[in-house]
């Protein structure tokens, strides 16, 4: 499907995992850097430590090494102005510009190494596992590492947490300081539904992106690494989408609630607990595979008494071959007490039986 080094395509409802190579590896961040920075802003303005019509400084450092003299993507601000957060934010977002991510920085933070730290401190929170961030703008560090997996659960989380923001990264274009630039997304136009997020380059490399498209009520995210060329991120992306989008289905298994299985108690009183999920376990499957699905519950044997209704006691795997789909805890559908001493007496028998054959 592509010839990236690091992919990862998943549906947003089910978490189904549709495609993926390399997911857990390292590689250099680049502007994918942005979308972490972005998401250190909106937490601010969401918990009210941060507010839109806040002003902050263009200095010196933000605008010779992210503005109009460092020749990389940004939204002009001039040196020595001060610009709002509304428009810094529509910068980072719209045109991933440098400067706009180090007003910010140096705004919230003091300095941009301190705004680094609330980067990590805020992945580990998110827990990303393979990322680490050594600027607010992705420009060549080698402490710039991330991996799609973490990528693709930050963007996850962006859309989910901030949806008022989240537009942000579809506006077709945004003009400051008179200079009109086009929404610098290459996938936008170029493949159905997508709707955000930021695209980046590392020297030696090549070209990633983290995208996410909807269509008739179904999203997907894509992670791509490794991209040889702009082309083929664009053309690779846009078919892993349209592949994504016609080739699966969804299929739902149990309703919200439903009887998945029951677990026998040993020593408690019921002597058998139904297993239920909280809500509707759905699957993205193959076109014409729902007869191949596979269903295996899990818990801890011997199931002992004392737990209480709604408590997690098994999990659900969905699997498709050796393919897992899906994975869903399941809850006790009742409370289970301390059987009398004769049924108590009777389980253990049974099960230091099972044990010896």
């Amino acid at each position: 499907m592509t010839d990236a080094k690091q992919v990862l395509l998943v549906e947003e409802e089910t978490g189904t995992i549709l495609f993926e190579k390399q997911s857990a590896a390292a590689f250099s961040s680049a502007s994918l850097s942005k979308l972490m920075t972005a998401e250190v802003v909106l937490d601010a303005l969401k918990n009210g430590r941060l507010r839109l019509e806040d002003e902050f400084p263009v200095s010196e450092n933000a605008w010779r090494t992210g503005g109009a003299p460092s020749r990389t993507a940004t939204m002009f601000a001039a040196v020595r102005s001060r610009v709002p957060v509304s428009a810094l934010l529509r910068g980072l977002m719209v045109q991933m510009a440098n400067d706009a991510c180090l007003i910010l920085a140096e705004g919230m933070a003091g300095s941009e190494e301190n705004f680094v730290k609330r980067m990590n401190e805020r992945a580990a929170a998110l827990g990303l596992k393979d990322s680490h961030f050594a600027n607010a703008t992705g420009l060549p560090d080698p402490g710039n590492k991330v991996s799609a997996r973490d990528m693709l659960k930050l963007a996850e989380h962006v859309r989910q947490a901030y949806p008022e923001f989240y537009s942000l990264y579809k506006q077709p274009d945004f003009e400051w300081n008179r200079i009109f630039q086009r929404n610098r997304n290459p996938l936008l136009g170029q493949a159905p539904g997508v709707d955000g997020l930021v695209a980046g380059f590392a020297e030696g490399e090549g070209y990633s992106v983290v995208a996410s498209a909807e269509q008739n009520g179904t999203r997907l995210f894509l992670v791509m690494a490794g991209s040889e060329t702009e082309k083929a991120r664009v053309d690779d992306a846009a078919r892993a989408f349209a592949w994504g989008f016609s080739s699966f289905e969804k299929i739902r298994l149990f309703e919200a609630g439903q009887e998945v299985e029951k677990a026998t108690v040993y020593g408690g009183e019921p002597k058998q607990v139904a297993l239920v999920a909280e809500q509707p376990v759905d699957v993205y499957a193959p076109l014409g595979s729902a007869d191949k699905l596979e269903a295996d519950v899990t818990y801890a044997w011997p199931l002992r008494p004392g737990f209480g209704k709604g408590d997690e006691i098994a999990r659900l795997q969905i699997r498709l071959g050796d393919k897992v789909l899906r994975q869903e805890p399941l809850h006790a559908a009742d409370a289970s007490a301390l059987a009398p001493l004769t049924a108590r007496a009777r389980d253990a028998l049974v099960e230091l039986l099972f044990f010896w054959l």
